[in-house]
């Protein structure tokens, strides 16, 4: 497979003030694709807490909810490269939303500057209780016969519940009809409200519910169990080879300075080392995951090649 690096600049620059010790001289945005509650937001205000104590700095959480996280992506495509915004984005943003919108504004590749892994975690497909099935088998023989199919929310188009809905759709022959959300915070207020009946979602947004009996987990989205949800089968399990896990990683825009690159990637690996942020991360169903920038980079190109095959086989759409 080919191993594509993404170029980060490492020339020096002057206006930047670089010397060890100058960043951050002022508070830092840390910009995420999708609106309060969701997966991305947990993840976001699990690190902030220590990261902002490891720079001496404030660290503003910035929600920039649309477009399955590509309005946010644009913005920090566009952002100064001072360091000053770093993006913690998704697996639709870096690997998926390139082979769905021709006219993306941004290209992972070329517009990003990688700093680090950040998590890895499956999701989950929740029901609402007025959905009768409670294993996987009977929620697709329920959506085959429900009129109009069986809606399932997501985060939004190009994330990594879309993708695993529309894997299901395709390997299981359900008829599932996607509805995107601008997060997993609105998507879940909407299944226990009952305005629809079932969700993709992380593990972490779906947990606290799933254990006071107002939604049911019928299937992870893994290649194997889930320590989170050691009881609730894959759909692996029923459909061999099904594997449609998430991840958020860390990137500046492109062209900030090598210097500060490396200096994000020293305090976000340190903060993700932490046994407090391990801990809270890991309740959430959130695998710490650090890394290098070029790691992240041949990672971004990997998923790019995997995800796009997934989104031709599966004859995905932008909707």
């Amino acid at each position: 497979m080919p191993r594509i690096l993404v170029a980060v600049v490492a020339f020096a620059c002057p206006a930047f003030g670089l010397a060890q010790g100058a960043f951050p001289s002022r508070p830092v945005s840390m910009v995420i694709g999708f609106a309060p509650g969701g997966g991305a937001d947990i993840t976001a205000r699990i690190i902030v807490k220590k990261l902002s104590e490891n720079i001496g700095q404030s660290i503003i959480v910035e929600n920039r909810a649309g477009a399955g996280g590509n309005i946010a992506a644009t913005a920090v495509a566009k952002a100064a490269p001072d360091g000053y915004t770093i993006y913690l984005a998704n697996v639709g943003v870096l690997a998926v939303a390139p082979h769905l919108i021709s006219n993306l504004p941004f290209n992972p590749e070329r517009d990003f500057a990688p700093i680090t892994m950040a998590v890895v975690l499956d999701n989950v497909l929740v029901v609402h209780p007025s959905v009768a099935a409670r294993t996987l088998a009977e929620y697709i023989a329920e959506a085959n016969k429900r009129p109009g199919g069986m809606p399932y929310g997501t985060s939004g188009i190009g994330g990594a519940g879309h993708l695993a809905g529309e894997l299901l759709k395709l390997m299981a022959r359900a008829n599932l009809v996607h509805v995107p959300y601008k997060g997993g915070g609105p998507a879940m207020s909407d299944v226990l409200g009952g305005q629809i009946p079932s969700l993709i979602t992380t593990a972490g947004t779906a947990a606290p519910h799933v254990k006071a009996g107002k939604i049911r987990a019928l299937a992870t989205t893994g290649a194997k169990r889930s320590t989170f949800y050691p009881d609730v089968p894959p759909v692996a399990e029923a459909y061999p080879g099904f594997e449609a896990v998430n991840w958020y990683a860390y990137v500046a825009p492109a062209n900030t300075p090598r210097e500060i690159v490396e200096r994000w990637n020293r305090e976000i690996v340190k903060t993700l080392n932490t046994q407090e942020t391990r801990e809270q991360l890991l309740a959430n169903g959130m695998e710490p995951s650090p890394s290098t920038p070029e790691e992240l980079a041949r990672t971004i190109a990997r998923e790019l090649v995997v995800w796009g095959r997934v989104v031709k086989e599966a004859g995905i759409k932008a909707e």
